[in-house]
């Protein structure tokens, strides 16, 4: 039975790799739509399907995942004690989250929720207490890893939010600024100037620049918040809302789920029975590109503040992500000290 085997566990081997390869591709676009990662580069393979990508970065890291525990471990038997500790320990954490979903998500009993989770708790952790004797042997491998990528996730998480109170000290109110629009008149052009914010009552940065270093201002000024919900698909019919105020200026909120593609265009065009027809060949999007600059007083550590500038400037370009054409995008830089 020897050969048939090696044949049965190759296909086996063939099959789990695809699942692992999707999976990661999946797992990584919502964390990067939930704000947990940097923006990366996604490749739609499919016309039809939604969920068929591709991601160059993760799939050169899984190569060089699978190539460093092959050659470290050097041998099956090894690698076998990391790949039960990991598996338990999967096991362990789904049926904790299960947990969560059975009592707040569905909204069972307290006494059900714990009497139909605890008894797989026990068998799980049974597994996990079993293979945490080998943790030496080669357990630490999938702990290791699992630490490095929740390092990765909450310094990201983290620094956007250290970020975002910075920006947000330096943001000037939006309705002050509209109402300072009707004491200084600037020179109004035609056409739409889209501008990506984070803040809604805030002026972007961009268009403060804009105003500031070619003295004009589109005759509609739309600012776009994106904000991506904790759930896997936003209805289309809930997708954009609209927001007309004074001076020619609009406010339009997108909302997307995790598992939803962003496209700023095809969002926009939706504005249109709310009042905010938009042509995309005579709109110009303009984009903030922020320059981190490390100070002492960071609110973050310094490794972590390290790490973070590092991973923001290797993000992946706002027009891309947002599926923007970019013979219609206008960048400014601007440094900030984080």
């Amino acid at each position: 039975a020897l050969y048939p085997m090696v044949v049965v566990s190759t296909i086996a081997a063939a099959v789990a790799s695809q699942a692992v390869i999707s999976g990661a591709y999946s797992i990584t676009k919502q964390a990067i739509q939930l704000g947990l990662l940097p923006r990366s580069r996604i490749v739609q393979t499919s016309a039809t399907e939604q969920g068929q990508i591709y991601m160059p970065l993760v799939n050169w890291l899984l190569l060089f995942g699978v190539l460093g525990a092959a050659i470290g471990f050097g041998s099956s038997t090894t690698l076998t004690f990391a790949y039960g500790l990991a598996v338990s320990g999967t096991m362990l954490i789904t049926t904790l989250l299960t947990f969560f979903v059975v009592r707040y998500g569905w909204q069972y009993n307290l006494f059900i929720c714990l009497l139909s989770t605890g008894f797989f708790l026990i068998i799980d952790a049974a597994f996990v207490s079993a293979s945490s004797v080998k943790l030496v042997e080669g357990g630490w491998f999938p702990l290791a890893m699992g630490l490095g990528v929740h390092g990765l996730l909450m310094t990201w998480k983290r620094g956007r939010e250290a970020l975002a109170e910075r920006m947000r000290q330096d943001t000037m109110p939006l309705a002050l600024f509209i109402q300072s629009m009707f004491h200084d008149i600037p020179l109004r052009v035609p056409g739409t100037g889209v501008f990506m914010t984070t803040a809604p009552d805030g002026v972007p940065r961009a268009l403060l620049h804009n105003l500031l270093h070619n003295k004009v201002l589109h005759a509609r000024v739309v600012l776009v918040n994106v904000v991506t919900e904790d759930i896997p698909c936003v209805p289309v019919c809930e997708r954009v809302r609209v927001e007309e105020l004074d001076f020619g200026f609009y406010r339009v909120f997108v909302r997307y789920g995790f598992k939803d593609d962003p496209d700023i265009p095809a969002a926009l065009a939706m504005c249109a029975d709310q009042g905010l027809p938009f042509e995309l060949m005579e709109s110009s999007f303009f984009l903030g590109r922020e320059t981190l600059i490390p100070r002492k007083t960071s609110p973050l550590t310094l490794w972590r503040d390290r790490l973070f500038i590092l991973m923001f400037r290797n993000a992946h370009s706002a027009a891309d992500f947002f599926s923007i054409p970019p013979n219609r995008v206008v960048e400014f830089g601007t440094q900030v000290e984080l």
